[in-house]
Protein backbone atom coordinates (compact mmCIF):
# COMPACT_ATOMS: atom_id res chain seq x y z
CA UNK A 1 0.00 0.00 0.00
CA UNK A 2 1.65 3.30 -1.28
CA UNK A 3 1.29 7.06 0.41
CA UNK A 4 0.21 9.77 -1.55
CA UNK A 5 -0.76 13.48 -0.78
CA UNK A 6 -3.45 15.15 -2.92
CA UNK A 7 -4.71 18.68 -2.53
CA UNK A 8 -7.36 21.02 -3.49
CA UNK A 9 -10.56 21.31 -2.44
CA UNK A 10 -12.36 18.85 -5.47
CA UNK A 11 -9.53 16.61 -5.37
CA UNK A 12 -9.55 15.98 -1.45
CA UNK A 13 -14.06 16.27 -1.70
CA UNK A 14 -13.59 13.25 -4.34
CA UNK A 15 -11.24 11.27 -2.13
CA UNK A 16 -13.48 11.71 0.91
CA UNK A 17 -16.70 10.58 -1.46
CA UNK A 18 -15.52 8.01 -3.02
CA UNK A 19 -12.64 6.59 -1.33
CA UNK A 20 -13.37 7.50 2.45
CA UNK A 21 -10.96 4.17 3.22
CA UNK A 22 -7.77 5.80 2.15
CA UNK A 23 -7.85 8.99 3.48
CA UNK A 24 -5.91 8.88 6.63
CA UNK A 25 -5.75 12.52 7.81
CA UNK A 26 -6.85 15.76 6.81
CA UNK A 27 -4.54 18.67 6.82
CA UNK A 28 -6.48 21.87 6.38
CA UNK A 29 -4.85 25.72 6.75
CA UNK A 30 -6.19 26.68 10.38
CA UNK A 31 -7.60 30.49 9.39
CA UNK A 32 -9.48 29.21 6.77
CA UNK A 33 -13.17 28.97 7.90
CA UNK A 34 -15.47 28.67 4.92
CA UNK A 35 -18.37 26.94 3.85
CA UNK A 36 -16.07 24.85 1.49
CA UNK A 37 -13.86 24.05 3.84
CA UNK A 38 -16.61 22.75 6.54
CA UNK A 39 -18.01 20.72 3.75
CA UNK A 40 -14.90 18.78 4.05
CA UNK A 41 -14.63 19.09 7.62
CA UNK A 42 -18.59 17.61 7.64
CA UNK A 43 -17.53 14.84 5.69
CA UNK A 44 -14.13 13.69 7.45
CA UNK A 45 -16.15 13.94 10.51
CA UNK A 46 -18.83 11.33 8.99
CA UNK A 47 -15.98 9.07 8.21
CA UNK A 48 -13.76 9.32 11.20
CA UNK A 49 -10.91 10.95 9.43
CA UNK A 50 -8.47 12.99 11.91
CA UNK A 51 -7.82 16.54 10.75
CA UNK A 52 -5.09 18.62 12.01
CA UNK A 53 -4.89 22.49 11.68
CA UNK A 54 -2.14 24.15 10.05
CA UNK A 55 -0.58 27.52 9.27
CA UNK A 56 -0.09 28.05 5.90
CA UNK A 57 3.49 28.22 5.43
CA UNK A 58 3.73 24.38 6.98
CA UNK A 59 1.25 23.58 4.18
CA UNK A 60 3.24 25.21 1.45
CA UNK A 61 6.33 23.24 2.66
CA UNK A 62 4.15 20.32 2.68
CA UNK A 63 3.12 21.15 -0.51
CA UNK A 64 6.10 22.02 -2.63
CA UNK A 65 4.41 25.30 -3.51
CA UNK A 66 1.35 24.03 -4.76
CA UNK A 67 -1.23 26.19 -4.87
CA UNK A 68 -3.33 23.52 -2.09
CA UNK A 69 -6.51 26.11 -1.86
CA UNK A 70 -6.05 25.58 2.21
CA UNK A 71 -6.20 21.70 2.34
CA UNK A 72 -4.80 18.90 1.56
CA UNK A 73 -4.92 14.96 2.68
CA UNK A 74 -2.80 12.38 3.39
CA UNK A 75 -3.88 8.94 1.32
CA UNK A 76 -2.80 5.16 1.78
CA UNK A 77 -3.51 4.37 -1.74
CA UNK A 78 -5.25 1.00 -1.92
CA UNK A 79 -6.95 2.43 -5.54
CA UNK A 80 -7.59 -0.54 -8.00
CA UNK A 81 -4.96 -0.31 -10.57
CA UNK A 82 -5.64 -1.74 -14.39
CA UNK A 83 -3.07 -3.11 -16.87
CA UNK A 84 -3.71 -3.66 -20.59
CA UNK A 85 -4.97 -7.42 -19.85
CA UNK A 86 -7.84 -5.86 -17.70
CA UNK A 87 -9.16 -4.31 -21.49
CA UNK A 88 -11.16 -7.52 -22.66
CA UNK A 89 -13.22 -7.14 -19.20
CA UNK A 90 -13.93 -4.25 -19.36
CA UNK A 91 -15.51 -4.30 -22.47
CA UNK A 92 -17.62 -6.52 -21.66
CA UNK A 93 -18.76 -4.97 -18.54
CA UNK A 94 -20.63 -2.37 -20.77
CA UNK A 95 -24.14 -2.37 -20.94
CA UNK A 96 -23.69 0.17 -24.26
CA UNK A 97 -21.15 0.24 -27.44
CA UNK A 98 -17.96 0.76 -26.13
CA UNK A 99 -16.64 4.49 -25.48
CA UNK A 100 -12.71 4.78 -25.03
CA UNK A 101 -10.12 7.60 -24.95
CA UNK A 102 -6.27 7.10 -26.07
CA UNK A 103 -3.85 9.26 -25.10
CA UNK A 104 -0.77 9.55 -27.64
CA UNK A 105 1.64 10.62 -25.17
CA UNK A 106 0.06 13.64 -23.33
CA UNK A 107 2.77 14.97 -20.64
CA UNK A 108 1.01 17.38 -19.08
CA UNK A 109 -0.61 16.72 -15.77
CA UNK A 110 -2.92 19.61 -16.00
CA UNK A 111 -3.79 18.06 -19.60
CA UNK A 112 -4.32 14.68 -18.70
CA UNK A 113 -6.74 16.23 -15.17
CA UNK A 114 -8.76 17.67 -17.82
CA UNK A 115 -8.67 14.71 -20.36
CA UNK A 116 -10.15 12.57 -17.45
CA UNK A 117 -13.22 14.81 -16.39
CA UNK A 118 -14.24 15.04 -19.52
CA UNK A 119 -13.70 11.41 -19.97
CA UNK A 120 -16.16 10.86 -16.95
CA UNK A 121 -17.85 13.51 -18.05
CA UNK A 122 -19.21 11.70 -20.94
CA UNK A 123 -19.19 8.26 -19.74
CA UNK A 124 -16.04 6.91 -21.36
CA UNK A 125 -15.19 3.23 -20.02
CA UNK A 126 -11.74 3.71 -20.16
CA UNK A 127 -9.09 5.94 -20.76
CA UNK A 128 -5.79 3.97 -22.57
CA UNK A 129 -2.33 5.86 -22.09
CA UNK A 130 1.54 5.15 -22.58
CA UNK A 131 3.38 4.14 -19.97
CA UNK A 132 6.63 6.35 -20.98
CA UNK A 133 7.22 9.51 -22.23
CA UNK A 134 3.28 10.54 -20.81
CA UNK A 135 1.79 12.12 -17.56
CA UNK A 136 0.07 9.29 -14.87
CA UNK A 137 -1.87 9.76 -12.12
CA UNK A 138 0.31 12.19 -9.63
CA UNK A 139 -1.77 14.68 -7.31
CA UNK A 140 -1.63 17.32 -9.83
CA UNK A 141 -3.89 15.11 -12.52
CA UNK A 142 -6.15 14.57 -9.75
CA UNK A 143 -6.40 17.90 -8.14
CA UNK A 144 -7.66 18.73 -12.10
CA UNK A 145 -9.77 15.91 -12.24
CA UNK A 146 -12.09 16.43 -10.13
CA UNK A 147 -12.54 13.25 -8.98
CA UNK A 148 -13.05 11.61 -11.91
CA UNK A 149 -9.61 9.82 -11.63
CA UNK A 150 -11.26 7.94 -8.90
CA UNK A 151 -14.24 7.12 -11.63
CA UNK A 152 -13.21 6.06 -14.82
CA UNK A 153 -10.65 3.34 -14.95
CA UNK A 154 -7.13 4.52 -16.30
CA UNK A 155 -5.37 1.79 -18.16
CA UNK A 156 -1.35 2.39 -18.81
CA UNK A 157 0.21 0.34 -21.63
CA UNK A 158 3.89 -0.43 -22.67
CA UNK A 159 2.49 -0.52 -26.08
CA UNK A 160 -0.03 1.85 -27.27
CA UNK A 161 -0.52 0.70 -31.10
CA UNK A 162 -0.27 -2.75 -30.01
CA UNK A 163 -2.81 -2.39 -27.34
CA UNK A 164 -4.80 -0.23 -30.14
CA UNK A 165 -4.87 -3.39 -32.19
CA UNK A 166 -6.18 -6.07 -29.85
CA UNK A 167 -8.83 -3.54 -29.29
CA UNK A 168 -9.26 -3.48 -33.01
CA UNK A 169 -9.53 -7.21 -33.29
CA UNK A 170 -12.18 -7.40 -30.78
CA UNK A 171 -14.24 -5.26 -32.97
CA UNK A 172 -13.41 -1.85 -31.64
CA UNK A 173 -13.25 1.11 -34.18
CA UNK A 174 -10.46 3.22 -34.11
CA UNK A 175 -10.98 6.94 -34.77
CA UNK A 176 -7.47 9.18 -34.57
CA UNK A 177 -7.85 13.01 -34.50
CA UNK A 178 -5.49 14.70 -36.92
CA UNK A 179 -5.95 18.47 -37.97
CA UNK A 180 -5.16 17.24 -41.16
CA UNK A 181 -7.78 14.33 -41.66
CA UNK A 182 -9.90 15.03 -45.11
CA UNK A 183 -13.26 13.70 -42.68
CA UNK A 184 -14.84 16.19 -40.23
CA UNK A 185 -15.92 14.35 -36.80
CA UNK A 186 -18.79 15.02 -37.90
CA UNK A 187 -18.86 12.39 -40.47
CA UNK A 188 -17.52 9.26 -38.05
CA UNK A 189 -20.46 7.18 -36.44
CA UNK A 190 -19.37 7.07 -33.03
CA UNK A 191 -22.13 4.81 -32.04
CA UNK A 192 -20.10 1.56 -32.69
CA UNK A 193 -17.52 0.43 -30.19
CA UNK A 194 -15.15 3.11 -30.56
CA UNK A 195 -11.64 4.35 -29.72
CA UNK A 196 -11.07 8.06 -29.69
CA UNK A 197 -7.41 8.67 -29.89
CA UNK A 198 -5.71 11.99 -29.68
CA UNK A 199 -1.94 12.80 -29.78
CA UNK A 200 0.40 14.71 -27.41
CA UNK A 201 0.61 18.31 -26.99
CA UNK A 202 1.90 20.42 -30.29
CA UNK A 203 3.36 16.34 -31.68
CA UNK A 204 -0.28 15.14 -32.48
CA UNK A 205 -0.03 11.24 -32.94
CA UNK A 206 3.06 9.04 -33.49
CA UNK A 207 3.63 7.25 -37.18
CA UNK A 208 2.80 3.53 -35.33
CA UNK A 209 -0.42 5.04 -33.40
CA UNK A 210 -1.53 6.78 -36.62
CA UNK A 211 -1.02 3.99 -39.16
CA UNK A 212 -3.52 1.14 -36.62
CA UNK A 213 -5.96 4.05 -36.68
CA UNK A 214 -9.12 3.28 -39.00
CA UNK A 215 -9.74 6.49 -39.75
CA UNK A 216 -8.32 9.93 -39.11
CA UNK A 217 -11.21 12.83 -38.57
CA UNK A 218 -10.50 16.67 -37.54
CA UNK A 219 -12.40 19.37 -35.42
CA UNK A 220 -13.48 21.99 -38.26
CA UNK A 221 -12.09 25.24 -36.86
CA UNK A 222 -13.16 29.08 -38.48
CA UNK A 223 -11.09 30.64 -41.19
CA UNK A 224 -8.61 32.66 -39.96
CA UNK A 225 -8.92 31.27 -36.13
CA UNK A 226 -5.99 29.26 -34.40
CA UNK A 227 -4.66 26.54 -36.33
CA UNK A 228 -4.81 24.06 -33.70
CA UNK A 229 -6.94 23.19 -30.22
CA UNK A 230 -5.42 22.19 -26.43
CA UNK A 231 -5.57 18.50 -26.40
CA UNK A 232 -7.74 18.26 -23.36
CA UNK A 233 -10.78 20.92 -25.51
CA UNK A 234 -10.22 18.70 -28.40
CA UNK A 235 -10.86 15.82 -26.04
CA UNK A 236 -13.86 17.31 -24.65
CA UNK A 237 -15.34 18.14 -28.47
CA UNK A 238 -14.85 14.72 -29.58
CA UNK A 239 -15.96 12.89 -26.49
CA UNK A 240 -19.23 14.70 -26.53
CA UNK A 241 -19.78 14.78 -30.02
CA UNK A 242 -19.87 10.66 -29.64
CA UNK A 243 -22.12 11.40 -26.63
CA UNK A 244 -24.60 12.98 -28.53
CA UNK A 245 -24.87 10.69 -31.56
CA UNK A 246 -25.34 8.28 -28.54
CA UNK A 247 -27.84 9.98 -27.20
CA UNK A 248 -29.90 10.57 -30.92
CA UNK A 249 -29.42 6.85 -31.60
CA UNK A 250 -31.40 5.43 -28.28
Amino acid sequence: MAEQRIYGLHAVAAALRYEPEQVQELWVERQRRDGRIQTLLDAAATHGTPVRLMERAELDRLGGGVRHQGVMARLAVQQRTYGEADLPALLAATAEPALLLALDGVQDPHNLGACLRSAAAAGVHAVIAPVDRAAGLNATVRKVACGAAEITPFVPVTNLARALRDLKEQGVWIVGAAGEAEASLYTVDFTLPTVIVLGAEEKGLRRLTREVCDRLARIPLAMGGVESLNVSVATGILLFEARRQRGRAR
